[in-house]
């Protein structure tokens, strides 16, 4: 891939949800939640494009206020709560080849439910996929709380069972340092190549190359606890973004 390809950011926002009403133009710090990834993006030396895909109006009004283009509505079939990423990043990408003629050859994914990037990581992530031509795509992780290892599922005898298959006889007994390393994906940044999308009918592909990011950065807003904590993390680290 070459240095110059068209990247373009796509922020998915529908107008319902449940667990918090009208969630993602809720005031976070004194601004609506979209507005931290639209900046985001807008800050960004390599993203040409911040478009935003959704179904509501004052959703609209609120991302072009704030900066983002939104050129087309989102069909409500694809708004639903059952629905993936997929089909909504096919309908925008679909959208803008058939009104536009724009193919961007890179798309960065940025969930408005994820108000904390600090500066640089977009184009970190960015440079990693560009940079790795055999990856389908990346996608931000971090090293969890709590490892697998030591979790389990209640079997249909009542008791516990480990919830891995693992060499080990009793994995959840193993010493911190011994445990493998693994990471969770934190939902802050997604790269993906729009080949991917195109071929694979997928968001990720096969081979994801991991951006790494300190978990102590990581919210991903679902309940009124998390957009509390939203709001002290970035109380508390304001002098980083």
């Amino acid at each position: 891939m070459e240095s110059d390809s068209k990247i373009c950011a796509i922020i998915p926002a529908r107008g319902g949800s449940r667990g918090i009403p009208r969630k993602n133009i809720v005031q976070v710090n004194g601004k609506p939640l979209i507005a931290y990834s639209i900046e985001h993006a807008l800050n960004s030396e390599r993203i040409d494009r911040v478009i935003v895909s959704t179904d509501d109006p004052e959703i609209s009004e609120v991302a072009k206020g704030f900066g983002a283009e939104v050129p087309f509505e989102r069909p409500a079939e694809l708004a639903q709560d059952h629905v993936l990423d997929w089909p909504v990043f096919a309908h925008a990408l679909a959208w803008l080849r058939s009104h536009e003629g724009y193919e961007p050859s890179v798309i960065v994914h940025l969930r408005p439910t994820a108000p904390i990037r600090l500066p640089g990581q977009i184009d970190e992530a960015i440079s990693l996929l560009i940079s790795s031509p055999a990856a389908d795509s990346v996608r931000s992780v971090s090293i969890p709380n709590q490892h697998p290892y030591r979790m389990f599922s209640i079997a249909k005898s009542g008791f516990l069972q480990p919830l891995l298959d693992t060499p080990h006889d009793e994995p959840y007994l193993l010493r911190r340092q011994d445990l493998p390393s693994v990471y969770w994906y934190n939902c802050v940044i997604d790269v993906t190549r729009t080949t991917t999308i195109y071929g694979q009918k997928s968001m990720t592909g096969k081979r994801i190359t991991p951006y790494i990011i300190d978990g102590k950065w990581v919210v991903d807003i679902d309940s009124e606890e998390d957009l509390i904590l939203a709001e002290s993390k970035m109380r508390f680290y304001s002098h980083q973004f």
